[in-house]
């Protein structure tokens, strides 16, 4: 059966002034089942809690996470052909991590203080070391060694807050600033409230970084202000961080049936952070990406469709980044879309914002298509409220953005308010909202469904120059931005590089 079924319907007025098809018998949608959805996330819960509490880059519950997808790709492989692809990354672990305050003597006072150690910072000698608190400057001038002009910090430990330095990064900035000031080590703490469970320096520097961790607000701001009352305020501080490169996977699976030099293709990223299972960030969007596949095993689309599951993504879209590259100029040319699905299962009904109307970041041309389609069917079908979700660059779509690939897709928000387990333990089965996944993935269906079909006609040959607004990402954006925690450094699929805040 062909997607041409679904071609004849309703007309709705778009979100963005036009007008598309909403199908009277949604066969493709009907194919997505909220027991499918709950199932695959229960899987991927199971393989965290079964390997060390996650399914991280580098670690062995992602690997069960890959072989989980192509146990489930492979019945399908009459209609569809599935591949993986290996590809080198830089792998950070903390083996060893303790951080507490000390008297002049250098006894233990009070508790251990938590504390996150920081990707890529340099390790301490194994018995760690002690010394005075500084003080770091707030704000900017806490960027630069000179903002430490009246302050000695040498042989110090600084304690600073996060902050976006001008060189777009939140966490290396204010420690390679604290460092040229001649600090032996830094304490970042955070400037939100939700507790620290990840954070990077975006690559390893031993020349301009020493060892370094990162606190919760409430803990550093209770010793800020203990120092500039005048306190001597000491610190113990141990870290152990392995940092080597480690092979990991994409999981890739296309039709056999659709035109192979038209191609419209669907991700999502399988890893999860270190700190849990990552069912929502995401789970969800893996989830929901087998779904589709699953589905479109059914038909014959026109276009062929392409789905992927990413590796190492919270290192930096790294896995994304390495199948772009992967790609020659032919091969990027039939990519007609790519629709992304990063966190998809609570908070706000988000549609990339494709025609730049609502943020001022426009895909490439089609992009408001994507747009309009998901929009409408979300707003129309689901009858939910749609919001448009800004290109900060913060997920894989921004490998294909780059290359001026048109974009789109969903995302249900990282903010306390739509997601509190975000990058925490907490991220588990139950954190899930199969309603709000469940809608999403059925919108998704319907994408898939038209742009199989009619995608040659909805979204244009890109290479050929066309545009609607541009491609560019704003200043302080960019695909160097992840998720609004934070900043990353993208220097390609083999070079050190991170997610989060740094």
């Amino acid at each position: 059966m062909k997607f041409t079924t679904l071609t004849t319907g309703l007309a709705l007025a778009s979100v963005a002034s036009a007008t598309i098809q909403l199908p009277l018998t949604p066969l493709v949608t009907a194919h997505i089942k909220t027991s499918d959805l709950s199932s695959t996330l229960k899987s991927l819960y199971n393989i965290a809690l079964a390997n060390g509490g996650n399914r991280a880059f580098g670690l062995p519950g992602y690997k069960a996470s890959v072989d989980h997808i192509l146990a489930e790709l492979k019945k399908y492989k009459r209609t569809l052909d599935i591949t993986t692809q290996e590809f080198p990354a830089l792998f950070a672990q903390v083996e060893d991590i303790e951080l507490y305050e000390v008297d002049a003597s250098g006894a233990k006072v009070g508790d251990s203080i938590y504390v996150y150690g920081l990707t890529y910072s340099p390790s301490t000698d194994p018995e760690g070391l002690t010394g005075s608190v500084a003080w770091g400057p707030d704000g900017l001038p806490g960027c630069s060694a000179d903002g430490y002009a009246d302050q000695d910090v040498k042989d110090k430990i600084v304690l600073t807050s996060r902050f976006r330095c001008p060189d777009a990064t939140t966490l290396a900035g204010r420690v390679k600033a604290a460092v040229a000031a001649g600090a032996k080590a830094v304490i970042v703490y955070n400037d939100v409230p939700t507790k620290v469970t990840a954070g990077s320096l975006s690559a390893p520097d031993p020349v301009n970084l020493r060892p370094a961790g990162f606190i919760n607000a409430d803990v550093g701001n209770a010793f800020k202000t203990r120092i500039q009352a005048g306190e001597d305020v000491r610190f113990y501080f141990r870290q152990i961080q392995t940092i080597e490169t480690r092979n990991t996977w994409n999981v890739m699976a296309e039709t056999k049936k659709g035109d192979p030099n038209a191609v419209i293709a669907f991700g999502g990223h399988l890893d999860s952070v270190q700190a849990g299972p990552g069912i929502n960030d995401d789970g969800s969007g893996s989830a929901l990406v087998l779904a589709l596949a699953k589905a479109a095993s059914f038909y014959r689309p026109n276009l062929k469709l392409r789905f992927h599951w990413w590796g190492a993504e919270e290192n930096g879209l790294l896995g994304s980044e390495a199948y772009v590259a992967s790609l020659s100029p032919a091969e990027k040319k039939k990519i007609r879309a790519y629709l992304n699905f990063d966190m998809v299962s609570r908070g706000y009904f988000g549609v990339f914002d494709g025609d730049g109307s609502t943020h001022g970041t426009a895909g490439a041309a089609g992009s408001g298509k994507i747009e309009e389609i998901l929009a409408e069917y979300l707003s129309k079908k689901e009858k939910v409220t749609v919001q448009p979700a800004v290109f900060t660059g913060g997920s894989d779509y921004a490998s294909f953005m780059s290359e001026g690939i048109p974009v789109g897709g969903l995302h249900t928000g990282t903010g306390v308010e739509q997601d509190p387990c975000y990058h925490q333990e907490c991220d588990t089965f139950m954190n899930a909202n199969l309603t709000v996944l469940t809608k999403n993935a059925k919108a998704a269906a319907y994408a898939m469904a038209r742009l199989g079909m009619e995608g040659k006609k909805l979204i244009p040959e890109w290479y050929q120059g066309t545009a609607e607004v541009g491609v560019a990402i704003p200043a302080g954006y960019g695909v160097w931005r992840h998720k609004p925690q934070g900043l990353v450094h993208r220097g390609g699929w083999d070079v050190a590089v991170t997610r989060i805040a740094r």
